[in-house]
């Protein structure tokens, strides 16, 4: 191994840490404490934003639209309570992991399988994109630094992450759990005492935007365009919904039982998640807390009036007179957001492996690395974040229009699934009591059907001219891969299936060995070529340079290799196409017959050492796969053979006289 391989090696370790075993892929599986915090950092992470999304939309309806907040975070909890239900299901009913993607396809067809993996996967990297952007802008109000660099703090985030996960998930979980424990104590303590003071204690808790009032004449909508923007606060609130199908695609990475474990986490995220968002819009509310994604409407606001986010205005009014506490909340909520892309990181790489196995994408993303983790999928994820990110600047207001469209259209559809799965078993089953247990399971997935249903429409239409229309092109490009993919492997399955009949063996072998000098390399070809006992053996050479030819030829006749050299003319000074024209004429002269090209090759000790050569040999192997009826050999040479100390090892006898004759003596 060279020594860049061994410092390449050495800077893998120290990063990711040492290879697992095979046999150690059930000590990587989560506990539910490590299970807990790996999948719900996107669901939780979501109310430190989507309370505030809902608010900023009504803002835009006046101040009698923000008063619909506590109905809409009641319906949206609601919702959320519905869909964690309904994942329970599918958790029992498919514990191999896969979630909507392996429900769509099993019940409703492989076109829907695909069209919910490619929701599903847009879905992944766009929560990646939007959680680490929104993170960096956080911390970009704070630190302006940040914010004039938000590109590039952002891809290191996102680096920083990946190399974390391709450490494994048990490294990851221990990495994540206690920033994400720290935030969900905070935040419950900031709505439990704030609910003290204000039920108990009588504190007037009044938020630094209390004050404010919104401008009717700015504010004033037709029942059409409130009725819009009504609905349009209930899909930006959906966005507390994104996650949840997580822990049905991670079942598997779960400790056994495993759906037993997956189920009792998910109820945890999803009552953890409701509750969370209800205390924060309740707060909002008892503080007064105004919003407005245009400040400018504000009454009192003044020019130099710079809005904080919603969660610094309720920890300000809950801990009045106590900054630091504001600060570590401020913080924690940074955190969370940068690991909020966590989920998408465990969720997507299990996603694609099983789509891998399905044949809808490379076979590579279904092997699992070094740390037995799906690195490449990890990789993969990475990457697209990467090159979204880049691509819109790292602009949280225009990823979050593209956010939940994928996500809905996954839920929408695997519900749908889950209908008919349960149906398709009441057909099968006659015991009374199984099928009451199938009626209620089928009943919890059809109102949950309903309701994804009713919410991928709204989010269309509201969306659809704020970049949904984007998603959906996308996504009808992963279908078209993922439809394009299957094809190549079916085809290439039935091509390479094994025949009634029995192989037809080649006639003859006609070997050809590539020769550019008469050194040891050529030499100790020659004598590999002879073992196998071809039935015509011959040397073939390019002229290149007159001289040079000349003197191999008379080289040749010194060694007295005791077989043919064939010089070839190249009058443009490419070897690689004068080789590969005589080999097919060999061909085409006896198409029964088998060419095998045995071709010297040099393997150098160090990288730079390769610069020294052309690496031709490698060129023309590279270009003779291609060609039918040719088997190509390569002989390695590797440069500390060229002490003498080896020299008498080479197979073949090349290095002495005696060997040599041994060597010209075999038929």
């Amino acid at each position: 191994m060279s020594r860049l391989s061994s410092v390449a090696t050495a800077g893998k370790r120290l990063v990711f840490g040492r290879p697992f075993r095979t046999d150690r892929v059930g000590k990587t599986m989560l506990p539910k404490r490590l299970a807990l915090p790996v999948f719900a950092s996107d669901a939780i992470s979501s109310v430190a934003y989507a309370p505030e999304a809902i608010f900023i939309m009504l803002s835009l309806a006046g101040a009698a639209a923000v008063g619909l907040a506590p109905w809409l975070a009641v319906v949206v909890v609601a919702v959320l309570l519905i869909v964690v239900a309904s994942y329970r299901q599918v958790i029992y009913a498919y514990p191999g992991g896969g979630g909507d993607y392996e429900v769509a396809r099993r019940n409703l067809g492989p076109l829907a399988g695909q069209v919910t993996g490619a929701a599903l996967l847009v879905d992944y990297v766009l929560t990646v994109a939007v959680s680490i952007s929104a993170a960096v802008a956080n911390l970009g109000s704070v630190v302006p630094f940040v914010s004039r660099y938000s590109v590039v703090f952002s891809v290191v985030a996102i680096v920083l992450l990946t190399a974390v996960n391709l450490r494994g998930v048990r490294d990851s979980g221990r990495t994540f759990a206690g920033p994400i424990y720290f935030f969900i104590a905070s935040i419950a303590v900031m709505i439990v005492w704030g609910l003290v003071q204000w039920a108990f204690l009588g504190v007037d808790l009044q938020a630094e935007s209390a004050g404010l009032r919104f401008d009717s004449d700015a504010a004033e909508q037709s029942r059409f365009a409130l009725a819009f923007l009504v609905l349009r606060a209930f899909a930006s609130g959906s966005a507390a919904l994104s996650g949840v199908e997580a822990v049905g695609h991670g079942v598997p990475m779960f400790r056994k039982p495993r759906a037993r474990n997956a189920a009792l986490t998910l109820s945890l995220i999803g009552g953890l998640t409701a509750t969370l968002f209800l205390g924060l819009v309740a707060l909002a509310e008892i503080t007064g807390a105004t919003m407005s994604d245009t400040p400018t409407v504000l009454v009192g606001a003044g020019e130099d009036y710079h809005q904080k986010t919603l969660i610094v205005q309720l920890a300000d009014a809950v801990f009045a007179g106590m900054p630091w506490i504001t600060g570590v909340i401020v913080a924690g909520t940074g955190l969370i957001l940068v690991l909020a892309a966590n989920t998408a990181f465990n969720g997507s790489p299990i996603l694609a492996s099983v789509l891998a196995r399905d044949k809808y994408l490379p076979n590579q993303l279904s092997n699992r690395g070094d740390r037995l983790t799906y690195s490449n999928g990890i990789i993969g994820l990475a990457v697209f974040s990467v090159l979204v990110t880049v691509l819109v600047q790292a602009q949280v207001s225009t990823l979050i229009q593209l956010y939940v469209v994928g996500v809905f259209t996954s839920f929408t559809l695997g519900q749908w699934g889950m209908v008919r799965h349960w149906t398709g078993e009441l057909a099968e089953i006659t015991v009374r009591r199984r099928r009451r247990r199938l009626y209620r399971a089928r009943a919890i997935n059809a109102l949950g059907f309903a309701c994804t249903s009713v919410v991928l429409v709204i989010v269309i239409i509201t969306k659809f001219t704020a970049g949904a229309w984007l998603v959906i092109v996308i996504m009808a490009l992963l279908v078209f891969v993922m439809r394009a993919v299957s094809r190549h492997y079916s085809q290439m399955s039935t091509r390479l299936r094994e025949s009634e009949k029995r192989p037809v063996l080649p006639s003859r072998i006609h070997c050809i060995v590539l020769v550019s000098n008469a050194s040891l390399p050529t030499l100790r070809a020659i004598a590999y070529a002879r073992a196998t006992r071809p039935d015509y053996l011959e040397a073939v050479t390019v002229s290149v340079d007159v001289a040079a030819t000349k003197a191999l030829v008379t080289a040749w006749e010194e060694k007295r290799p005791k077989i043919p050299l064939k010089v070839i003319e190249a009058p443009y000074r490419d070897i690689n196409t004068p080789v590969i024209d005589y080999i097919r004429r060999v061909r085409a002269d006896n198409p029964r017959d088998v060419v095998a090209l045995y071709i010297p090759e040099y393997v150098e000790d160090n990288w730079w050492e390769r610069a020294l050569h052309n690496q031709s040999a490698r060129r023309l192997s590279r270009k003779l796969l291609h060609e039918p009826g040719v088997m190509i050999t390569s002989v390695p040479w590797q440069m500390s053979g060229l002490e003498g100390s080896e020299r008498d090892d080479v197979p073949g006898g090349a290095a002495s006289p005696a060997n040599q004759s041994a060597a010209e003596e075999n038929p």
